[in-house]
């Protein structure tokens, strides 16, 4: 593999000030960041005097350029080439029990998007990738040998497309496709593109393949379960997401396992017996990026930061975790 490139000068943690209030870093603790990323995060919850920062990323090209913070770190940031769903297995092969602090920070990073050469982005034409830490089908893959009913499934539901079909049956009829400017081509020509639209048509179907491709969402729900159990009671998770099927995964985990739950209906019969106990309590409310952070980043736009404090209860068993492939 070549040297990882160097993250763009420009990049900056989102909603940095309020994931660290969050987690409320104290000296000694040790903590999870399990989107590694150009390692922002990391860094800065070393600077507030964490004893251990174990980070994962899948992406071996982060991981790499993460080894000179790593080395500067005198041994208190661990990188980790895998997937945070495997979060707990990964730590007890590395005499960790348990955790004061685990960050989220969900979708593509900014390193990746930044490299034509990774094919996340049609703002610059690449090889039609998408795949986070290389292995599994490609995007290429996906929509060269899917069938049109697939292909639109995936971008109605993971996309929020409601012009699904007409782009699948585009990208069936322009096959095969090997180029991210290829395809964001083909589904320009199926919506309409005119010049000065706001927002790209093929935004919502490149959105919709890499989280396909990369098995985004299962992953998130795995990750998530996986902090339940590595995190001490005490423990701080601090999640940003970034659009709304994200986000309304950690919404629902939040609002369940703190037994958050609708109320009854006074005309239907009596709930049954309460459930498990609450494994997370102090729930926050959604915190968003300020005028001011979104002007110096734009990346904050469409942030969204989830907090919550575990609690003493046993984790739940609803979730399986580190089950993506």
């Amino acid at each position: 593999m070549t040297a990882a490139a160097a993250p763009a000068a420009a990049h900056i943690p989102v909603l940095l000030d309020e994931v660290l209030a969050a987690l409320a870093v104290a000296p000694g603790e040790t903590h999870v960041d399990g989107t590694f990323g150009a390692g922002g995060y990391s860094k800065a919850i070393l600077e507030k005097g964490a004893a251990r920062v174990i980070a994962f990323d899948r992406d071996p090209e982060a991981i790499q350029y993460g080894e000179t913070l790593a080395a500067s770190s005198g041994g208190r940031l661990t990188l980790v080439p895998d997937r945070f769903s495997r979060m707990r297995q990964a730590l007890s092969a590395r005499g960790v029990d348990e955790a004061d602090g685990v960050t989220l920070d969900i979708g593509v990073s900014s390193m990746q998007l930044d490299q034509p050469t990774r094919g996340f982005s049609f703002q610059g034409d690449g090889p039609l990738d998408m795949r986070m830490g290389g292995e599994g089908p490609s995007a290429a893959d996906f929509v060269n040998q899917a069938d049109e009913a697939e292909i639109a499934d995936v971008i109605f539901h993971y996309g929020e497309e409601p012009k699904a079909r007409r782009i699948a049956r585009a990208i069936v009829a322009a096959r095969p496709i090997a180029r991210t400017g290829q395809l964001a081509e083909v589904v320009r020509k199926a919506l309409g593109h005119h010049p000065g639209m706001k927002k790209d048509p093929a935004t919502r179907t490149f959105q919709a393949i890499r989280i396909h491709v990369n098995e985004e969402l299962a992953e998130l729900e795995g990750g998530l379960a996986a902090a339940e159990r590595v995190l001490k009671p005490g423990g701080r998770l601090a999640v940003v997401t970034f659009h709304s099927l994200e986000d309304r995964i950690v919404k629902r985990f939040l609002k369940e396992r703190s037994g958050a739950t609708p109320a009854g209906s006074r005309h239907l019969p009596a709930a049954p017996a309460a459930g498990p106990a609450p494994s997370f309590e102090a729930v926050a409310k959604p915190v968003r990026a300020g005028a001011a952070e979104t002007r110096v980043n734009p990346r904050a736009r469409s942030a969204t930061l989830r907090a919550a404090r575990r609690t003493a209860a046993p984790a739940w068993e609803k979730q399986k975790e580190g089950t993506a492939r």
